[in-house]
């Protein structure tokens, strides 16, 4: 039998709206898991900058196997490393303006403390200097991370600190970058430092703590968002 010729009255979805649902999907997708609101997620900066002492620096292994380099392995971002050995936060937020602040910084990830504790830095000045840095950063439009380098109870009063002022800053909080490596001799080069098997998995945490809110910074400045 013959068809009769009548125009399907189906409704064709308009391109545009099948593109929006996509992106927004997309965007849920990514960015699920950022359960926190972080400061200057629209951040227009260039550059991923590790603002840290030896254990950024990559003390106790070869040129080229510190965390920064792992973790620019694993982002399309540059990503830079301040690291000096032996830095306090003190000493630190004196290089802050030439190390991170000129360096056009999308996301700067802070880590300090040993230092500090070591040469017994009473712990409300090493608390007020990060949060110095902190609000110098976020001021300058970046995003910010803050690393807790602390191990069970040793140095759990800096976790618990540096976890507070994550939150009342509304910074990254990226924890237990040495779980498992302190205690695991194949993973350090010494007493307190990490080899470089240990550094790619410091990168490695880093990398999952970040990535989050590095992809909802790239919708953010895309969309609008």
């Amino acid at each position: 039998m013959k068809k009769n010729n009548v125009p399907s009255t189906k409704y064709q979805v308009p391109q545009k709206i099948v593109l929006l649902a996509t992106y927004s999907l997309l965007f849920i997708a990514l960015t699920g898991c950022a359960k926190r609101e972080i400061r200057n997620i629209d951040s227009k900066g260039k550059n991923i900058i590790c603002f840290g002492d030896s254990l950024t620096f990559g003390y106790g292994a070869s040129q080229g196997e510190d965390y920064p380099t792992a973790l620019a392995k694993l982002t399309d971002i540059p990503v830079i490393n301040a690291g000096i050995d032996g830095d306090t936060s003190t000493e630190a937020l004196r290089r802050i303006d030439s190390d991170v602040l000129e360096r056009n910084p999308l996301l700067v990830i802070i880590e300090f403390g040993g230092n500090d504790f070591l040469r017994k830095i009473p712990k409300e000045l090493t608390l007020n200097n990060i949060k110095e840095m902190v609000g110098f950063i976020q001021a300058k439009g970046s995003m910010v991370a803050i690393v807790d380098i602390s191990v069970g109870i040793f140095l759990g009063e800096y976790r618990k600190m540096f976890y507070a002022l994550a939150r009342e800053k509304k910074a990254i909080f990226v924890p237990a970058i040495f779980s498992g490596i302190i205690t695991n001799p194949r993973l350090k080069s010494d007493f307190l430092h990490p080899n470089a098997d240990g550094y790619k998995i410091i990168a490695q945490r880093i990398y999952r703590n970040i990535t989050p809110y590095l992809n909802k910074n790239i919708l953010a400045n895309r969309f609008g968002g």
